[in-house]
């Protein structure tokens, strides 16, 4: 194998699949990233089993081949070049990475023992990209904790036309739907993850491709898929969430009331709170800790219903309001400890996004 390709995108192509590989593994061959140069480009591939990812670069090929090559390496040697061109070559048993004035080589692996990427599942349906970008914002919502899995996904169901998605961490909780094109019925609990970072790489139309145990998006010459989650989602419980019982409507430019929520966040003491207290025409903003000391900013509103005062967790409210950046958004307050509700009419694309975030008990 011999080729020569646009550094920047090679490294970042490499950048991208070795994120999706685990750090340690038993087995070195699981953490190594397969190329394959073929005709007029270079596919970077990688699996541990239990993802598998396929992104292209554009190369001016010399001689074809395939190889596999440890992929944290490769990745940090390709990022850390100031030339614009790289070029990749097999000599013995090295890959030789070359400039005009460097030369670094990499050990081969066995690509003989390395499983495979997994091939993708059947054709579900498609959707445009700038639609699927909302899977980040939905992500955002699903828990870290690996202790509790089913909290960990995003459920993906089809009804129809639309594309439905939720996730939550028993604090927040996100539901998105739009149109898409169906070719086949879809309910799935996904890695949220995984899926959120295929839905940050794709472009144009993406193909969404599902089994029994696996999922993946395809994009041009590219596709990252994923095991599916086998734990149960609560879905009537969540769903009834979104049937709230309003007592106050605040309407409220989004990127405004996340900026005085930021400005509060250090203000907020052990428990990171920021308080909001419905006022007439505006909203008040407060942060207060006896170390720290306090704050306070008004952020002007539209408000319809009872004069009600929220403390949330910072960092849920704040993520919460990151999902609107650019809209005017409806804060939709419940009385007592149930959710808070935020939405906002569909953009261009259509997307429709729900965010919920459960108050906390007021904090001395």
């Amino acid at each position: 194998m011999d080729l020569t390709a646009t550094t920047a995108e090679l490294a970042g192509a490499a950048a991208e699949v070795a994120r999706l590989l685990p750090a340690r593994v038993l087995d070195p061959v699981l953490a190594g990233l397969r190329l394959r140069a073929d005709a007029t480009e270079v596919e970077i591939a990688g699996s541990d089993q239990e993802h598998g990812v396929r992104l292209s670069a554009h190369a001016t090929v010399h001689a074809e081949g395939e190889v596999l090559v440890p992929a944290k390496p490769l990745a940090a040697t390709l990022q850390a070049f100031d030339e614009d061109q790289v070029r990749l070559k097999v000599e013995g048993r090295r890959l030789a990475i070359r400039t005009p004035n460097s030369r670094f080589a990499l050990p081969l692996l066995d690509l003989d023992t390395h499983p495979g990427i997994p091939e993708l599942p059947p054709l579900r349906g498609r959707a445009d990209a700038e639609q699927l970008k909302i899977i980040t914002a939905v992500a955002g919502a699903a828990s870290k904790d690996d202790a509790l899995p089913i909290f960990t996904g995003i459920r993906v169901q089809s009804d129809g036309h639309r594309l439905h998605l939720m996730a939550t961490d028993r604090y927040r909780m996100a539901y998105a739907t739009f149109e898409w094109e169906q070719e086949g019925q879809v309910d799935l609990l996904v890695p949220a993850k995984p899926i959120a970072e295929a839905a940050r790489q794709a472009f144009g139309t993406v193909a969404l491709h599902a089994g029994a145990d696996r999922i993946g998006l395809a994009w041009a010459t590219n596709s990252i898929s994923t095991a599916l989650l086998a734990a149960p989602f609560p879905d009537d419980r969540a769903r009834r969430l979104l049937e709230a019982d309003i007592d106050s409507t605040v309407l409220v430019d989004a990127d405004a009331l996340a900026r005085a929520v930021r400005r509060a966040t250090p203000y907020g003491g052990p428990h990171q709170a920021v308080t909001i207290q419905v006022e007439d025409s505006e909203v008040r903003v407060k942060g207060s800790d006896p170390q720290q000391g306090e704050s306070e900013e008004f952020v002007k509103a539209t408000v319809e219903g009872d004069r009600l005062t929220k403390t949330f967790q910072a960092r849920y409210l704040a993520d919460a309001l990151k999902a609107f950046a650019g809209r005017r958004i409806e804060l939709k307050i419940q009385d007592g400890l149930r959710s808070t509700v935020l939405t906002s009419p569909p953009g261009e694309d259509g997307v429709e996004l729900t965010y919920l975030v459960v108050p906390m008990r007021s904090v001395a």
